[in-house]
C-alpha cells in the first residue's frame, strides 16, 4: 500500500465517550463485553482533558483540503451523558476548527432516554441520528431489553415519532438476526411506513463463546456453518434472502425516496467506483475506534488488546493513525483474500467484506473465506441487472427512480410469474400484499 496515499486520506474514527457503558441489556451486542478491558473501578467518562485532545486532534488529522468533517459518537448509549456533555462536544468543535470548514455530527443511541430537551439540542446542531430498531414491537424486542429484561420497543418507537415531530434526521439501524431475518419484507415495510427514510442493514455474525452474552460450542449441524456462531446469528443464506426481500419492495416503489445504505453501496459499484463504506473498501484501515480515555484502536470491531494502537494523550492521533501497524492492518484485508473470493464475480462491489467474518474456509478447503459470502453473493447477483439499469439512467443524466417504471407493477395478473423473480405465481409471492 502506498503510504503517501494512506497519510492524505481522510480519517474516521468512532468516539466511545462512554465507553461500552449501556441501559440496555441486548442479547447480541458486540461491545458490552469491552467493559472487561478495562478496570471496574473504571469513570465511564471522557474527561474534558481528554475530549478536547480529541476534537482538536481529530480535526487537525483530517486532509487539508477537506471541507466537510464528521464525528461519530457512539457507546454504549452516549445520552446517558447528558445533553452537557455534548453541548461541551460543540463549544470545541467551533473552537478548533478552521474557518470555511464544516463540522457534522452523527449519533447513534437505542432512543429510550430522548426527550424535549435532547430533540431541541440535536435540532440546533443539525446532528444526524442513528436509531436502533430492529422492526415491529415482536421482532425488536427478541433482543432488545433493558437490565431488567423489561420491552424496549415502546421507548424506541416514541423517539422516533419526538424525532419526526422535531425535524430532527434520523437514520434507522437494523441488526438483522436469525429471528427477524425472515421477515425483511416486514421489517422494511413497517418501519418504512412509520417514517424511516434511510436504512442500515447490519448482520449479527457472533462466534460462539464471545459476548456478554456467550454460548456454548455446539455440535455441527444444520446449516453447515450454524455450530460455530450463536443461536442469535444470521445464517448466511438467510441474510441474502432477507436482503432481496427489502430490495424487492424497494426496486417497485421506494428508489429516490428511501435510501438504503446497501443499496447505495451497491449503485456505486456498479458505477465502477469503490464503495465508501469500509466493510466494502478493498482495504480497511481508515475507520477507527476511540474509547473513553483516549484509548485507539484499530477499527470498532477491533476494541482488543492486540489491536490497540495507542493513547492520544501521549501520541498524536495522526501518528498513531499512520503507524505502520495500521498500514498492515489496513492492507491485510486485500492480502488474505483467498482465490476463491479473487475470482468471484461479485468482489468488485463485496471484496470480501469485514475481516472479523473471514473465519470459514472455501470450498477446496483454503481459510479466510467470509462467513456471509453466500448471502452476500446471492443478493449481489440478485440485484445486477437492475443496478445496470440505474447505473445506465444515472450515466444517462436521468433519474434512476426511472428504474421503477420497468418492474411492471400492477401489469401482472395475479396467475403470471410475480415480478420478484421468484419463479412463483404473483398470488403466491408478493401478490396483492405488494406495496
Amino acid at each position: 500500500m502506498d503510504a503517501v496515499q494512506f497519510t492524505s486520506s481522510s480519517l474516521h474514527v468512532m468516539a466511545k465517550p462512554i465507553g461500552p457503558i449501556c441501559n440496555l441489556d441486548c442479547e447480541y451486542c458486540y461491545y458490552l463485553h469491552k467493559e472487561r478491558l478495562y478496570s471496574h473501578h473504571e469513570r465511564w467518562k471522557m474527561s474534558d482533558d481528554q475530549l478536547q485532545a480529541f476534537v482538536r486532534q481529530y480535526i487537525e488529522a483530517q486532509p487539508s483540503d477537506a471541507k466537510t468533517i464528521t464525528f461519530a459518537w457512539q457507546g454504549g448509549e452516549p445520552t446517558l451523558l447528558g445533553v452537557e456533555f455534548f453541548e461541551r462536544v460543540v463549544d470545541l468543535q467551533k473552537r478548533f476548527k478552521p474557518d470555511g470548514v464544516q463540522i457534522d455530527n452523527a449519533f447513534q443511541t437505542n432512543g429510550v432516554l430522548i426527550d424535549e430537551r435532547w430533540c431541541a439540542f440535536f435540532k440546533k446542531n443539525k446532528f444526524l441520528i442513528g436509531l436502533s430498531m430492529d422492526g415491529p414491537a415482536d421482532l425488536h424486542d427478541r433482543y432488545r431489553y433493558d437490565k431488567k429484561g423489561d420491552p424496549t420497543f415502546a421507548a424506541t418507537l416514541n423517539a422516533m415519532k419526538q424525532f419526526k415531530a422535531s425535524g430532527v434526521e434520523f437514520n434507522v439501524l437494523v441488526c438483522v438476526n436469525r429471528v427477524n431475518a425472515d421477515d425483511g419484507k416486514r421489517v422494511y415495510t413497517y418501519l418504512r411506513d412509520a417514517g424511516g427514510k434511510f436504512f442500515q442493514f447490519i448482520p449479527i455474525v457472533e462466534q460462539r463463546g464471545v459476548g456478554q452474552h456467550p454460548e456454548e460450542p455446539a455440535e455441527a449441524g444444520g446449516h453447515a456453518h450454524q455450530h460455530l456462531v450463536s443461536s442469535r446469528s444470521v445464517l448466511p443464506d438467510q441474510f441474502g434472502r432477507f436482503l432481496i426481500g427489502v430490495f424487492e419492495q424497494w426496486i417497485r416503489r421506494d428508489v429516490g425516496k428511501v435510501f438504503v445504505q446497501i443499496f447505495d453501496q451497491a449503485l456505486s459499484a456498479w458505477l465502477g467506483m469503490e464503495p465508501s463504506l469500509c466493510v466494502f473498501k478493498k482495504d480497511c484501515g481508515r475507520a477507527l475506534a476511540i474509547e473513553h480515555n483516549g484509548d485507539l484502536f484499530s477499527c470498532d470491531h477491533f476494541v482488543e488488546p492486540d489491536y490497540k494502537l495507542g493513547n492520544i494523550l501521549e501520541t498524536p492521533l495522526l501518528e498513531l493513525a499512520n503507524s505502520n501497524r495500521q498500514l498492515e492492518f489496513a492492507s491485510a484485508k486485500s492480502k488474505t483474500l483467498p482465490q476463491y473470493c479473487l475470482d468471484c464475480e461479485v468482489r468488485f462491489v463485496c471484496n470480501g467484506e469485514c475481516p472479523k467474518n473471514r473465519f470459514i474456509e472455501t470450498p477446496t478447503g483454503d481459510p479466510g473465506l467470509n462467513y456471509l459470502c453466500e448471502g452476500y453473493r446471492a443478493f449481489f447477483n440478485h440485484i445486477d441487472p437492475w443496478m445496470k439499469k440505474m447505473a445506465a439512467e444515472f450515466k444517462a443524466g436521468r433519474p434512476v427512480a426511472n428504474v421503477m417504471s420497468k418492474t411492471g407493477r400492477g401489469s401482472s395478473g395475479r396467475n403470471d410469474p410475480c415480478p420478484c423473480g421468484s419463479g412463483r405465481k404473483r398470488k403466491k409471492c408478493c401478490g396483492d400484499n405488494q406495496r
